[in-house]
């Protein structure tokens, strides 16, 4: 088994995450930090194998923890699963070595892809690791074990409507304990109004959410959406 710790200063989205790592034959999350110091000590204590780590923290950036773990001599690998998505972010996660970057919000399959591309390469290093001194073959063989396919789409998505933007919107209402509003469902998700409202309108619409109204003083209902468990 790899194990794996989740880091995300988001309570619900460590959970996710780590609901999503339980799904992956050979993984297991053996402990959650929620800031980087939390995840410093996790790594400290060992038994550790991949960090799967958010940039956005409270005390340290992800990048700065990764730097700090490197600085310890810690060789623990690391995938970054965060919303930043500049190229100076994506740069120096690559130059600290972190073996993959996901940029929020995400899919499981894309996880998985990823997930399944590390179990990959830590058997072909185990393979190759007994010869001692690799050979040019077995070198391409390890970088290449690293290679993703991105995964498809999922079919009758509407034209404009993405299967990330979906899955984030469908994962806030399927763990809310009571009906939304399109606002609040874009203050969850960090999407404008208009584009939350498109979002589950379709999702209404294919039956993956059920739509009430609440009349107010105005006289205007509010349309409210919550999860339709399959």
């Amino acid at each position: 088994m790899i194990d794996v710790l989740v880091v995300d200063d988001d309570f619900r989205v460590a959970e996710i995450n780590a609901k999503y790592v339980g799904k992956v034959p050979g993984f297991r999350v053996t402990a959650r930090a929620h800031n980087a110091a939390q995840a410093l000590a996790a790594v400290q204590r060992g038994g550790v194998d991949l960090v799967l780590l958010d940039h956005y923290l409270p005390d340290q950036t992800g990048l700065e923890l990764v730097h700090r773990m490197r600085e310890q001599g810690q060789g623990t690998d690391v995938i970054m699963i965060t919303a930043a998505g500049d190229v100076a972010t994506v740069q120096a996660a690559m130059r600290l070595g972190a073996l993959h970057y996901l940029v929020k919000p995400f899919t499981f399959a894309a996880l998985r892809t990823r997930l399944d591309s590390y179990a990959a390469l830590r058997r072909t290093v185990d393979r190759v690791g007994g010869r001692g001194v690799a050979g040019q073959e077995q070198v391409d063989r390890i970088f290449g074990a690293l290679r993703t396919t991105p995964a498809p789409s999922s079919p009758g998505l509407p034209s404009g409507h993405s299967e990330p933007t979906t899955d984030l919107i469908c994962r806030v209402l399927h763990h809310a304990d009571h009906p939304l509003s399109a606002h609040e469902v874009a203050a969850e998700t960090g999407l404008s109004r208009s584009t939350a409202q498109r979002y589950l309108r379709h999702l209404e619409q294919a039956g993956r959410l059920r739509l009430s109204l609440k009349y107010g003083d105005t006289g205007r209902p509010e349309h409210l959406y919550a999860w339709v468990a399959p």
